[in-house]
């Protein structure tokens, strides 16, 4: 029986848990060791094997374009605080693009002066004064009206944009340890409906003339080109498009072997799967990998029960089963990433996207996405407009940012096999996902939970807790009950996070927990449980 069990692990949670269910009924109900008013959860672990191994930036993040609708607020990466959250981030790919990538035209200037942000340049020299930042914050907010009045109406301005731009973005990303990619202007289009790259070539050469190390993307969600810009692109003409971009950069000295991405298309729907398909027959061999968009709910009419309904997360799986079934049909191998993706679409929705709620739709998206084959998960976004950010307008880290630096820490890319069984009025509520931890230790295992019920779980893992000591490293609301879900603010083992100062971060410390029977995962939270002696064979 033990192996049938087994055999479920590619199956979907919700199916592992009524499969369970039904078990439980027919056998001993107090196996998992019965407990009033709480959950729970016995689980199974193949500790043998790695199924899945994914890209050591997987957990990535973007600046939205809007950031450079007007250039000022670019110079905002120079602050030293947000210099200090993204390094902690790293290693990862900072995409910049966007909606309003589609709009830009870089537009060089005559004379320009050397900004003093080369690639190599002392970080420490570019640090913005604390007078400067608080005056492009206070005009940031502002300027957010603008760009949501614009979001609204569906119509964009041409924005022109310098070297200062490109300038600020390397440097950001080689002091912070990312790696840049740049999004081009797709929409820049011939009389014949053809990609101009003339725009485009004036940007590759400026910054190989920096030595500027970056990879490029071409367009962003060219299934919604026509809504916003009246102009439609089929999926066979920009996969020739692509294949342009590609020409362009093997010309360079630089960028010839430089990483190349897309469509970044939305998530299927309708005829934006025919784009998909389209891209791949002609540009399929132009890039490295295949990138898709996904949000689960919209933003205008979201609720807090959507951010807390199992079936709304299991809805990322038959998307992302769509998508990878048709890069596999067409180009074997490409790997496939979620270029772009948070909660809700349409710039997130406020006091959901942005408080301790959306932390649930966060983790199970990066547990799922490994399991299931995505090789890199870009969030939307680490600073610009909207409410799905990561850090909010004063420069201050959100509860999802500090979930994706745990996660930085503490889970490694090597995915193993996992299965829960859940007792009665468990359903989908406690999600679980495996991997090995992003430590040197030999053999350790990390355990991704999250609780996503008013009830306690308690999870039963004889395999793995009954003879090790596990570091527990479980967040919360900083506000207790239903109530706490819409906070701003998280806690770590008891404690509220936040910097100590603008360039340090708090120790992130887990809470030794004695050898025991069950891990108790509470109410309404998300936890990491890091087995240091699990001898997993697979982590070795």
């Amino acid at each position: 029986m033990k192996l049938v069990l087994l055999l479920l692990l590619l199956l979907s949670p919700c199916l592992l848990c009524r499969r369970a269910d039904a078990l439980l009924t027919r056998g001993d109900t107090n196996s998992t060791g019965n407990y009033f008013g709480s959950l729970n959860v016995s689980v199974d672990a193949d500790l043998s094997a790695v199924i899945r191994r994914v890209d050591r930036r997987f957990l990535s993040v973007t600046i939205d374009a809007s950031l450079a609708s007007e250039e000022k607020f670019v110079e905002l990466l120079r602050s030293p605080k947000i210099r200090t959250l993204a390094k902690a981030l790293s290693p990862a790919f900072l995409r910049f693009g966007g909606t309003r990538q589609d709009f830009m035209v870089f537009t060089p200037q005559r004379y320009h002066q050397d900004s003093g942000v080369t690639a190599d340049q002392s970080c420490d020299r570019v640090e913005l004064p604390l007078w400067l930042e608080d005056k492009l914050k206070k005009e940031w907010t502002q300027q957010q009206l603008v760009l949501m009045r614009e979001d609204q109406e569906k119509k964009y301005k041409r924005v022109k944009f310098t070297e200062n731009t490109v300038d600020l973005l390397n440097s950001f990303t080689n002091c912070s340890g990312m790696d840049l990619i740049f999004g081009l202007n797709a929409l820049l289009r011939t009389a014949e409906n053809t990609w101009n790259s003339s725009n485009a070539r004036s940007l590759l050469q400026y910054c190989e003339s920096r030595r500027y190390r970056m990879s490029w993307e071409l367009g962003n969600e060219p299934n919604s080109y026509e809504k916003k810009a009246g102009i439609r692109v089929d999926g066979d003409q920009l996969g020739r498009d692509f294949k342009h971009l590609r020409d362009l950069m093997s010309e360079s000295k630089i960028y010839h072997d430089a990483g190349l991405y897309g469509p970044d298309v939305g998530q299927p729907r309708d005829h934006r799967a025919d784009i998909l398909t389209g891209f791949l027959q002609t540009g399929a061999e132009a890039i490295d990998a295949c990138t898709w968009h996904h949000y689960y709910v919209s933003g205008r009419d979201a609720s807090l029960d959507d951010f807390l309904d199992p079936d709304v997360l299991d809805t990322l799986t038959l998307k992302t089963k769509e998508v990878l079934k048709k890069v596999k049909l067409v180009s074997p191998g490409k790997k496939v990433w979620l270029g772009e993706t948070s909660s809700a679409f349409g710039g997130g929705a406020a006091g959901l996207s942005d408080t301790f709620i959306a932390g649930f739709m966060w983790l199970d998206k990066l547990g799922l996405g490994a399991r299931l084959g995505l090789d890199v998960v870009m969030r939307q976004v680490f600073i610009g407009s909207g409410f799905y950010h990561l850090v909010d307008d004063n420069l201050d880290p959100l509860p999802d940012y500090w979930l994706s630096v745990l996660y930085k820490r503490l889970v490694g890319p090597d995915v193993l096999k996992i299965a829960a069984f859940c007792d009665f009025g468990c359903s989908k509520r406690v999600r679980l996902y495996l991997h090995c931890t992003n430590t040197k230790r030999s053999g350790a295992v990390t355990l991704i939970s999250m609780n996503l019920s008013k009830k306690l779980a308690r999870i039963s893992v004889p395999a793995l807790v009954s003879s090790n000591t596990v570091d527990a490293f479980v967040l919360q609301s900083d506000q207790p009950g239903e109530a706490g879900l819409n906070s701003r603010s998280v806690k770590l083992n008891g404690q509220v996070l936040k910097m100590v100062d603008d360039k340090t971060l708090p120790d992130l410390k887990g809470s030794r927990l004695p050898p025991a029977e069950h891990l108790q995962l509470p109410a309404y939270s998300l936890a990491f449980f890091v087995l240091a002696d699990a001898q997993a064979a697979a982590c070795r």
